[in-house]
């Protein structure tokens, strides 16, 4: 059996952060052949590109991280009707300098929560264009605009509600065919 890699991004810096959360559900739930490990970006200078000849050590790090993943996913909040800055900045840092994109033809898919109904689809439809520009591979279906209730969540990522498990469930598993998919067309090593 193949192990896939799977590295993440979550939107919020916040440690009580509900994408963190989902997050943790997203892994509880996901096939037992996806290994994760999360890129982590609070601690990112802003980006510049006159660092592009020099890059800062948290940079390069991060940008090794996803360079070991097989795929990408992003559990992200709305903030503003766009995505947070923090990850709009890990996202610049990993597609430069021009030429080096970390993203270049990487399996992705995009997931969030928010309190509200529709939050996390604004931002989640804004990522889908940045994705786009970097040429990641996006798993497209099924979408998942997940509105966070905080009794529908256990420790350690159980999902105590049978529907939103379904939905999580189902969502991972798309993205694990998703993987197989993309890397048999387009290897990553």
């Amino acid at each position: 059996m193949v192990t896939y890699n799977v590295g993440y991004f979550i939107g919020s810096l916040s440690s009580e952060s509900i994408n963190r959360t989902l997050s943790e559900a997203l892994i509880k739930v996901a096939p037992k052949d996806l290994h994760f490990t999360e890129i982590r970006i609070d601690d990112l200078p802003l980006y510049n590109r006159d660092l592009d000849a020099n890059y800062p050590d948290e940079a390069v790090a991060m940008k090794e991280a996803i360079a070991a993943s097989d795929a990408v996913l992003f559990v992200t909040p709305e903030y503003n009707r766009s995505i947070p800055g923090a990850l709009m900045n890990a996202i610049d840092w990993a597609s430069r300098p021009y030429g080096e994109n970390s993203f270049d033809h990487v399996p992705v898919a995009v997931i969030g929560a928010s309190p509200g109904g529709i939050g996390t689809a604004v931002a989640q439809q804004g990522l889908r264009g940045i994705l786009s520009f970097c040429n990641a591979r996006q798993m497209t279906a099924p979408e998942a605009y997940i509105q966070f209730n905080p009794e529908a969540y256990g420790e350690g990522g159980q999902v105590k509600d049978p529907e939103l498990e379904k939905i999580l469930t189902e969502f991972m598993r798309e993205f694990r065919d998703h993987i197989e998919r993309v890397l048999t067309v387009l290897p990553r090593r």
